[in-house]
């Protein structure tokens, strides 16, 4: 765990093993398959010719050689041929069946291409759902990190069209956050087109009117009378910083682990969920102040299926809050309203519309 979408070259990851979107012939070919053969050299060739081939949806493994991994998984994903000819299935194979091999060979790390998105036609943004939901499902098993990775992010339909509601929510409240801002500046500038009173003007030294004639000065301080404080004490007085901090409400962490037992899950199942690496979850079980990120706060909210409220109680135990000035925030919103807490929809929504991913560390 866990699953993370990333823009970058896939033949220059670092990860134990990478997989390739091949032809049955695994001989090489063009987009992703030529690139990793390319800069695999030819002795990944010549180990290709011993393998007899791939079927649809199988998969085989070979070493990296000038790649800077341990292993290249290759796969065949299905043709497109409109959706009605098992490509959903024969697809999630591909994935399924990589996820096996690299297991099987004790990967820690393994980085996908979108499987028959490019030449085979299979439309983008059916093939990254098939992707996640497939490694999502397999990782619910085992403990992995896996990137989605993503070359050319433009190739993707505008993410407007492809979530249309998500969109309108969108700007149902980002521009209304926006629209009050702006109202806001403008009362303070420009006061009477808004209907407010006109400020009060500013008394200068250098600057008389017939309306504002008296001379400038500075008001005199009113002494303050001395009070007795004999007998009573300030509040706090006396208190040191240490027994002022034990009063302090639960931090992130504490509310977190009340919450996994009060939802009656286990660490696993909950970190599983939330798409975080069990490391950082030791990390906040052993630091009662652990500093969280949002994106990982949000994450274990959506794993614990939080209401609205209980979401944003948990991000002001770590310093957050949610903005109806960003993006971010109303994509999550989105989801959490809806009672939709699938954690791997809701990162494709944030990727189509080009913000930070849930979970992931």
């Amino acid at each position: 765990m866990p699953l993370m979408i990333v823009r970058n070259d896939i033949t220059k990851m670092e990860v134990d093993a990478i997989v390739n979107a091949a032809n049955p012939t695994l001989l090489g070919g063009g987009g992703v398959d030529g690139c990793i053969h390319r800069a695999a050299g030819p002795a990944l060739l010549a180990e290709c010719r011993t393998l007899g081939g791939c079927m649809t949806g199988d998969a085989k493994l070979t070493g990296g050689y000038n790649l800077p991994c341990t292993y290249v998984i290759h796969t065949v994903g299905p043709v497109w041929q409109g959706g009605g000819c098992g490509e959903e299935e024969a697809l999630t194979s591909c994935y399924t069946r990589a996820l096996t091999l690299a297991q099987e060979k004790g990967c820690e790390t393994v980085a996908f291409p979108l499987i028959s998105a490019g030449v085979y036609g299979y439309p983008k943004d059916q093939a990254l759902t098939v992707a996640t939901k497939a490694i999502g499902r397999f990782l619910e098993s085992y403990d992995m990190t896996v990137y989605l990775v993503i070359f050319d992010r433009a190739a993707f339909a505008a993410a407007g069209s492809r979530f249309p509601e998500i969109q309108q929510y969108i700007d149902d409240r980002y521009v209304a956050a926006h629209a009050s801002t702006a109202r806001r500046d403008m009362a303070r500038e420009m006061p009477e087109i808004l209907g407010f009173p006109p400020r009060a003007p500013i008394m200068r030294p250098d600057v008389a009117t017939e309306e504002c004639a008296a001379p400038f000065s500075t008001p005199k301080r009113t002494p303050k009378a001395k009070s007795s404080s004999a007998g009573r004490a300030t509040p706090d007085t006396g208190k040191s910083l240490e027994e002022r901090l034990k009063h302090l409400d639960e931090s992130f962490s504490q509310m977190l682990l009340r919450l996994i037992d009060a939802k009656g899950m286990t660490d696993a199942q909950c970190y599983k969920k939330a798409n975080i690496h069990r490391k950082l979850f030791s990390k906040i079980r052993s630091d009662p102040y652990y500093r969280a990120s949002k994106p990982t706060v949000l994450a274990f909210a959506v794993a614990l299926e939080l209401t609205l409220e209980e979401t944003r109680e948990l991000l002001m135990r770590a310093g957050f809050a949610l903005s109806p000035a960003s993006k971010f925030d109303l994509i999550v919103e989105y989801f959490i309203t809806r009672g939709d807490y699938d954690i791997f929809a809701i990162n494709e929504a944030l990727f189509a519309f080009d913000q930070s991913l849930l979970g992931g560390c």
